[in-house]
């Protein structure tokens, strides 16, 4: 982090600082020049210097206290300036010196916070397109030798190599997907066409639907469902985008041979869904941390990173899915493995759409 360089050639003097109103400094600073310069005349009179000599001395002196004063006054100003300009030139890394109580430091205050925000958002976008080119490159690289070998008569396209084939078009599928859900959060408003999904049928068919992925570290799954007949409103297609990304994700951290469970209830007027696994868990430090964009740490199984294969998006777009319903995801405490909780709302909202 680097502070502009001080324009002018006065010192950088703040006497006024302390000070928390802008009309307060005015005062003052009216009340001692107009102080200094009867001063002055007072002392050229009593010494009978004349007007002539007293008054020209006492408006110089009246000057360069006002540039002492008020070029305290808008440092923050000319800062900002300095800051501004190289903003827009691509460098977020200027701050302002912010000491001032009145307004002008209030808005250096407010000029910093939104420094920092367009730094860390300009450094997310540099990572997201940096991370996204190495997930989309490597099943691309991957789809085209295994191609290459088919046309050139290397491999025969039996159904293995079909197979290895389609899970690399299967894995930028879902890169896509998450790119233009993305997409979508950062366009505003997303409507939701909400009905009643019956949780059994649909976590039984959400399980379904990641066993092939499961099979490769014979993962198993359970589901339970209390009451059996237990439903919630949402809007199936989100929802089952929620639970497949948490599943996949529940896979991923998994140890072989091990077991994710599905378990849905009642509580407190939200239907909860638990997906459970047996994995090293997310330490408390990451928890918070996991949901927001473009989140990846040093091990997966302390990130909670998902299927995109480490951009960091699956997590940021799960939780924007549930609060899409009005609900809330988090990771719940557990003794061992981790528990990711999706609360929805039990009773239907009027609205179903949010903005993101």
């Amino acid at each position: 982090m680097s502070t502009p360089r001080h324009a002018g050639r006065l010192p950088d003097l703040r006497p006024l600082d302390r000070l928390s109103s802008i009309k307060i400094k005015l005062g003052v600073l009216v009340t001692v020049t107009v102080t200094l310069a009867a001063f002055i005349t007072w002392i050229g009179l009593y010494n009978h210097f004349g007007p002539t000599r007293t008054l020209p001395i006492a408006i110089a002196v009246s000057v360069v206290m006002v540039q002492v004063l008020a070029h305290g006054m808008t440092a923050p100003l000319r800062e900002m300036r300095a800051a501004a300009r190289a903003m827009a030139e691509g460098d977020y890394s200027q701050r302002v010196r912010a000491t001032s109580r009145d307004e002008v430091g209030q808005l250096a205050e407010a000029f910093n916070t939104m420094a920092q925000d367009l730094e860390q958002v300009d450094t997310l976008r540099r990572e997201m397109v940096a991370n996204v080119s190495h997930e989309l490159r490597t099943p691309v690289a991957a789809l085209r030798a295994q191609l290459e070998n088919m046309v050139d008569g290397v491999s025969e396209p039996d159904t293995p190599a079909l197979e290895a084939a389609l899970a690399q078009t299967e894995r930028l599928g879902r890169l896509v997907t998450y790119l233009l859900d993305l997409s979508r959060i950062e366009a505003g408003a997303v409507g939701l066409e909400v009905t009643e999904v019956p949780l059994a049928e649909f976590l039984e068919d959400a399980a379904a639907g990641v066993r092939p992925v499961a099979a490769e570290k014979d993962v198993t799954f359970s589901v339970a469902v209390d009451p059996s007949g237990l439903t919630v409103p949402a809007d199936a297609e989100r929802l089952h985008q929620v639970v497949a990304n948490l599943l996949h994700n529940a896979v991923r951290h998994s140890p072989g041979g091990g077991e994710v469970q599905l378990a849905a209830r009642r509580g407190g007027g939200f239907v909860v869904i638990d997906v459970v696994d047996q994995g090293p868990g997310i330490p408390p430090a990451h928890r918070q941390q996991v949901f927001e964009r473009f989140h990846r740490g040093n091990a997966p199984a302390q990130t909670g990173q998902t299927s995109t294969g480490g951009t960091g998006l699956g997590l940021a777009i799960v939780r924007w899915a549930v609060e899409l319903h009005g609900g809330q995801i988090q990771v719940a405490d557990s003794p061992t493995g981790c528990v990711m909780r999706v609360s929805l709302p039990a009773q239907r909202r009027r609205a179903a759409t949010v903005e993101a």
